[in-house]
């Protein structure tokens, strides 16, 4: 492997037996494609299909792919960030990447996504829906575009980013590590805590299509906003002070107005 670069990829999951087989394939070729040394980790919490992903991971290892699973039990903690986090810390190689399980993120954009780290020209690459070239391969609902837009808009004071929501994206643990200590592991947007709680710079977008889901259910539900603003809230609070929450609840005035407007056109 001498003279390749090296990648570790985390992928937390929670009943995704459907989709672990397929990605880590479509994983390890593309990797090979890259000549990228890749290591694969599966971040598993405890479910129902927790003993068939692992199942599947340990067939998929013994094929020479390069895969390795962490069973998470319920006592050991629970979460997405956490899960993420967990994985950067178990991992073997100075550069990690985030990715879901569902095939949304496709596999094969992850070298270009985690190009601009492994390269040295920043310590932060995300895959934007929202930069030039990224997009969507399906139609995505009205009011799930409104969501994410009004979303990335509250986080742009905070986030040097065209999609900070994106789960999709690199970092060194070296720019991990200046923020250890403060970030906040409960919540699911982990790309924007590392992004903001880390001081990464530079950032970079990296053009992806997001894919519609393959398997299994979205685990987005009514509460995911409410919980992204509770996340948000402190992150303004760490780079503007007390002046940064008094912006971002203006903000949510502003928003709340604004979708309320345009619902009322949509619907005549």
């Amino acid at each position: 492997m001498a003279g390749k670069k090296a990648l570790s990829i985390i992928v937390p999951t929670y009943n995704e037996t459907e989709n672990v087989k397929e990605l880590t394939e479509r994983l390890t070729k593309a990797m090979k494609d890259a000549g990228i040394e890749a290591e694969i980790l599966v971040v598993d919490d405890e479910s129902k299909g927790s003993d068939e992903t692992a199942k599947i991971v340990q067939e998929l290892a013994d094929k020479n792919h390069p895969v390795r699973i962490h069973s998470r039990k319920r006592s050991e903690g629970r979460g997405l960030s956490s899960a993420v986090l967990l994985g950067f810390q178990k991992a073997k190689h100075p550069t990690v990447l985030c990715m879901d399980a569902d095939l949304q993120h496709e596999p094969e954009s992850v070298p270009a996504v985690a190009g601009p780290v492994l390269r040295g020209e920043a310590e932060f690459s995300i895959g934007s829906r929202y930069t030039s070239g990224g997009g969507f391969g399906f139609e995505w609902s009205l009011f799930r575009y409104i969501l994410s837009r009004g979303a990335t808009v509250l986080a742009w004071p905070v986030a040097p980013s065209t999609d900070p929501m994106s789960g999709f994206f690199c970092v060194t643990k070296e720019a991990l590590a200046r923020g250890e200590k403060s970030i906040n592991p409960v919540g699911f947007k982990i790309a924007l805590e590392v992004m903001v709680r880390c001081r990464c710079k530079p950032v970079k977008d990296v053009a992806i299509t997001f894919q519609e889901r393959k398997e299994g259910e979205s685990k987005l539900d009514g509460k995911v906003m409410r919980h992204y603003i509770e996340q948000l809230i402190p992150l303004y609070w760490f780079k503007f002070g007390i002046l940064g929450v008094f912006f971002v609840l203006f903000m949510l005035i502003v928003a709340f107005f604004i979708a309320r407007t345009t619902f009322i056109l949509i619907l005549g």
